[in-house]
């Protein structure tokens, strides 16, 4: 067995994870029925062009609560 083992599976989240935010990933359709942040109508412009691939853009009004 080698000694250089990775850390384990149950390691809690450190003190900067723990305060983080979670935010939903969201595509192009959800920016255009809300139109409320930036963020969303500059990637609902970028996807309107023809040819545009996204990966979608996270969203401020899902953010969910931090770690525990």
């Amino acid at each position: 067995m080698s000694k250089n083992k990775a850390r384990g599976k149950n390691t809690p989240p450190s003190q900067i994870d723990k305060n983080q935010f979670n935010m939903k990933v969201v595509l192009s359709d959800v920016c255009a029925r809300c139109r409320q942040c930036e963020r969303g109508i500059r990637y609902l412009e970028k996807m309107s062009l023809p040819g545009a691939v996204g990966k979608g853009v996270p969203c401020i009004l899902t953010k969910g609560k931090a770690y525990k």
